[in-house]
């Protein structure tokens, strides 16, 4: 995907979460750290050009939150969750670039419940890879891209790398 692939792709996404909702009036917005929150900024921003209503916009690092932890030989660095405001019986709107096995959208999911209870959370993201090791799967998919387990899907947005595309590197 290219810059306007990803731009038309976004408004089509934007597009399908007001129809599925009925609007944005019930809706918050919560991006995975990195291009999660840059993605679900892009969101909010639309939403707001097309409903005349700007959802609230948390960011969320889910490296607490994640399985994997006792594995790693060195501790990753952990960024800040923002989350400023109740999540109680709001419809949640769950933005991340890449949905692979599943792993960081639990860890995602555990994180929020810790904020409340909403009403619904809604996953929507940039590209489904495939391959889930869980049984998780958005309600908004940009693209699926079929590729082997070995290949890397690699999403570049300007705000974060100076550019917006999305690639597969095979293994």
């Amino acid at each position: 995907m290219d810059k306007n692939a990803i731009k038309r792709t976004v408004l089509r996404i934007v597009n399908e979460i007001l129809e599925r909702n009925e609007g944005a009036s019930e809706l918050v917005i919560i991006g995975v750290r990195t291009r999660g929150v840059h993605l679900a900024e892009r969101i909010l921003k639309i939403i707001k050009k097309l409903e005349g209503i700007e959802p609230l916009l948390g960011m969320l690092d889910i490296t607490l939150y994640r399985d994997d932890l006792r594995r790693k030989t060195e501790w990753p660095k952990v960024k800040k969750t923002e989350i400023k405001f109740s999540v109680e019986d709001k419809v949640v709107i769950l933005v991340d670039d890449v949905i692979y096995t599943g792993r960081t959208t639990r860890a995602a999911l555990e994180e929020i419940m810790d904020f409340g209870r909403p009403s619904s959370i809604q996953l929507a993201v940039l590209v489904d890879r495939g391959h889930r090791e869980l049984p998780i799967q958005p309600d908004y998919a940009g693209c699926t891209i079929d590729t082997l387990s070995k290949e890397k899907v690699r999403v570049h947005l300007k705000e974060n790398d100076g550019n917006d595309e999305v690639k597969v590197l095979r293994g």
